[in-house]
């Protein structure tokens, strides 16, 4: 069933998702409830390792009771960690707030652009994603904006909109039209380990799958955590590194062009391309002092993932031959995030020797990711 109601919902909760007003300030709150950060890195690695462990067993739930249910539950655990954020004032508040955010993550994980892709045609699939991606970016742009315009110091009312706006997702979430066929019978073991064979029985795209994961962590660590020490680096000041963040925001939504791009260019060749892009990126970062190469470098990393990954998750769908579409896609997840906890162990340890050595890594790890897809889509034979 092709359903247009279904991709307007979900691009308008994809874009109140990205409403977090307390971006901009996410640790400084945390610290102003008396949070050490080490505190924060432990919540985060123990949040993380939970998502890891769930994510396949939400994939079960959401195949066997249906996509809508299981956004749409998710959509409220969602509201209420956000709550728990907002009133949030020791460890274990902040604490209770990653569990629950673990559970939604790993339940929105594979079913949200399950949905999506089957409410709409299989070409149109790419531009889908990049503009549900588009409205993510969006959202976390003009929250920005409106940080800095209106809130300011008062982190207790940016966790307050961002509740409301996270209440306002929930809401949407119940016009969602169901897609899947519902399943007879009980799931069961003998289902799952079905379902998983025929997931990672092909072990080529499995490997494209970290390669694919490589690029996204390189892009993730870099721009969001490593960007900071090489503004510092390059003597760039704290109120410049804000606008810096909203340049970068904004580079974040060219996403909506991926299948324009791909279309024009070639899957392989757009695909290679895109790893070039940002093994060359992580190159100039390695090499440079200078601010202005710098920022430019960190654009062209964030351009080149944000164009790749509707692109990724096209390729992720069009891979599945199940039914059981969330369960095959938690199965990638959770490769994509363990490939998340190697790198992220790869980028500290270097970052702790020099803030180059890590850039470097990037390229490297860039470098490898076009090895693993290339190998991959050369056996595809695909141009598309």
């Amino acid at each position: 069933m092709k359903t247009r109601r279904n991709i307007y919902i979900m691009f308008a909760i994809s874009f109140l998702h990205g409403m977090v007003f307390y971006g901009p300030i996410a640790t400084l709150y945390r610290q102003a409830a008396g949070v050490s950060v080490f505190q924060i890195t432990l919540i985060e690695s123990i949040s993380l390792a939970l998502c890891i462990g769930l994510e396949m067993p939400w994939g079960m739930v959401a195949d066997r009771i249906g996509y809508r249910k299981t956004l749409i539950a998710c959509s409220i655990i969602y509201f209420l960690s956000k709550i728990v954020f907002w009133r949030a004032d020791s460890f274990f508040d902040f604490l209770l707030e990653r569990i629950l955010l673990s559970v939604v993550l790993a339940g929105f994980s594979g079913c949200d652009v399950s949905l999506l892709y089957l409410s709409c045609k299989e070409e149109e699939s790419q531009k889908i994603f990049g503009i549900y991606q588009f409205f993510n970016m969006a959202g976390l742009l003009g929250a920005s904006l409106l940080y800095s315009v209106y809130i300011g110091a008062n982190y207790r009312l940016a966790g307050l909109l961002t509740m409301i706006t996270y209440g306002a997702a929930a809401v949407l979430a119940f016009g969602i039209r169901e897609v899947k066929a519902m399943e007879q019978g009980r799931w069961g073991n003998q289902a799952f380990i079905r379902v998983f064979l025929e997931t990672v029985k092909d072990r080529r795209f499995l490997l494209a799958v970290i390669g694919m994961g490589l690029l996204a962590e390189t892009n993730q660590t870099i721009t969001i955590y490593l960007n900071q020490i090489q503004y510092v680096k390059a003597g760039i000041d704290v109120k410049t590194m804000g606008l810096i963040y909203i340049l970068v925001t904004l580079c974040g939504m060219v996403g909506m062009w991926s299948h324009w791009v791909t279309k024009k260019m070639g899957g392989i060749s757009f695909g290679l391309a895109i790893f070039l892009s940002g093994a060359i990126s992580c190159v100039i970062l390695a090499l440079t002092n200078q601010a202005l190469v710098s920022v430019a470098a960190i654009v062209m990393l964030r351009i080149s993932a944000s164009l790749f990954a509707p692109f990724s998750t096209q390729l992720q769908n069009r891979q599945i031959k199940t039914a059981d579409r969330a369960t095959a896609l938690s199965i990638y997840a959770v490769l994509l995030e363990g490939t998340g906890v190697v790198t992220n162990v790869i980028f500290g340890q270097a970052a702790q020797v020099n803030i180059s050595w890590a850039m470097s890594c990037g390229a490297i790890l860039c470098l490898a990711g076009a090895i693993m897809f290339y190998l991959f889509y050369r056996r595809e034979g695909r141009a598309d």
